[in-house]
């Protein structure tokens, strides 16, 4: 039952428009289960096509959750790369 209920919140707080879909994205809202710290489970429950090499190469002390500065320098990084002319990401 607690399972449950966890993957209900976590769907739940996926489920929110504009998790990482160009604008800043809210840790404290993508850290469905409150770790402190973002599974790669939860960053793919917003954003699918993350793959497990690109989030391991942000979680830099390889803890397997991204800490609130790693997810910070992705966002950054993710920033840097937009397009000029449409302001989409190229990839993230």
């Amino acid at each position: 039952m607690k399972k449950l209920v966890a993957i209900a919140a976590l769907a739940a707080a996926f489920a929110a428009p504009g998790a990482l879909a160009g604008e800043t994205p809210d840790f404290a809202k993508l850290d469905a289960d409150a770790s402190g710290g973002l599974s790669l489970a939860e960053i793919q429950a917003a954003k699918p096509e993350v793959t497990a090499e690109k989030f391991a190469a942000y979680d830099i002390d390889a803890s397997g959750e991204l800490s609130e500065t790693e997810f910070a320098t992705w966002v950054a990084a993710k920033a840097e790369k937009k397009t000029p002319e449409s302001g989409a990401s190229t990839e993230y």
